[in-house]
């Protein structure tokens, strides 16, 4: 047993992941760095801990999956886009983390920003860790929930085109993600949230006049969650549901698509929100934010998101050992 609370991954290597992470550990309390563990290539986190103006300090450590030992670290060189060995690189320190997890050397894995394209380059078929992680550990029901200032999401569909979302929803799908986002408020420490549910078109459809999803699809959703005793409400047109949500009226929000969700999320809470995977039989929490290719490995990152998916990740350890 490495005695060791949080799994962090490097996330793609060519990315800002590595330099985040050392920026984040460094403004944590030393009690809990000493709970902390990165996966990754010994050779990048310490490339990019010198890029934060940093030293190795007492109570963090790296730990290298055998896999990565065996890549030269002259693959790791190529920085600021994505590349096959960066996915598999990825794509390795994550399995490492999630076999942790589930052996119980690891309470809680946090996962750095990776490359869906570096993925795809690397063989892997996976639109993003969601995915990944989902198929890796056989869940079927799961959801992608993103938390930030007082606004919390689940998202209904997440990575589709948007001419695909009308097509891909269905009365058992809204119902899953309304569960599945009462579990995740409760995760948050919330008792018997109050949850809110987006319709699809303007005005939540107008009574059919912009559309039938939100009478055909969602509302029977919702009456049924209702039935069983959830506190739910909807569907409420988009443009008043987040008004709701930030005044305190509503714990959190059931979005039908991943931008009605993440645009008025990442509005207030663009460098402090996370997204958290409702349903696995790990817990696994992000940043919400991409690899930022563009300001990567020139010491620009900012790692407040990544401070904050920390910090979540051990609320919900701490909550789940006590009971709450």
């Amino acid at each position: 047993m490495s005695g060791k609370e949080i799994a962090i991954t490097m996330g793609d290597p060519g990315g800002i992941g590595p330099e985040v992470i050392w920026k984040a550990l460094r403004l944590l309390p030393p009690e809990d760095q000493r709970d902390i563990v990165i996966i990754g290539k010994k050779a990048v986190m310490e490339d990019a801990l010198a890029l934060a103006g940093l030293e190795i300090w007492g109570g963090v450590s790296i730990e290298e999956p055998e896999s990565l030992k065996a890549m030269d670290r002259a693959v790791f060189k190529t920085r600021g886009r994505p590349t096959a060995e960066g996915g598999r690189a990825a794509y390795e320190c994550i399995h490492a983390a999630l076999n942790g997890c589930i052996e119980g050397r690891f309470s809680a894995m946090v996962t750095a920003p990776i490359s869906k394209e570096a993925l795809h380059s690397a063989g892997y078929n996976w639109p993003g860790h969601t995915e990944m992680l989902a198929e890796l550990t056989g869940t079927k029901s799961y959801g992608m929930m993103l938390a930030g200032g007082p606004l919390r999401v689940m998202l209904v569909t997440t990575h589709l085109p948007l001419s695909e979302v009308p097509r891909r929803l269905s009365e058992e799908g809204v119902y899953e993600k309304i569960i599945l986002a009462r579990r995740g408020a409760e995760m948050l420490g919330m008792r018997n949230p109050g949850i809110g549910v987006s319709g699809l078109n303007p005005h939540a459809g107008e009574a059919g006049l912009f559309g039938d999803e939100e009478e055909r699809i969602i509302l029977p959703a919702v009456q049924r969650a209702r039935a069983e005793g959830v506190d739910v409400t909807g569907p409420l047109p988009p443009d008043v549901i987040f008004r709701k949500a930030y005044l305190g009226e509503l714990d959190i929000v059931v979005a039908m698509y991943h931008d009605q969700g993440l645009i008025p999320l990442k509005m207030i809470a663009f460098d402090k929100g996370v997204n958290i995977t409702v349903g696995l039989p790990v817990v696994r929490v992000s940043p919400d934010h991409g690899t930022a290719y563009d300001i990567a490995w020139k010491g620009l990152a900012d790692p407040s998101s990544m401070l904050e998916a920390i910090k979540t990740a051990k609320g919900i350890v701490w909550r789940a050992r006590a009971g709450e």
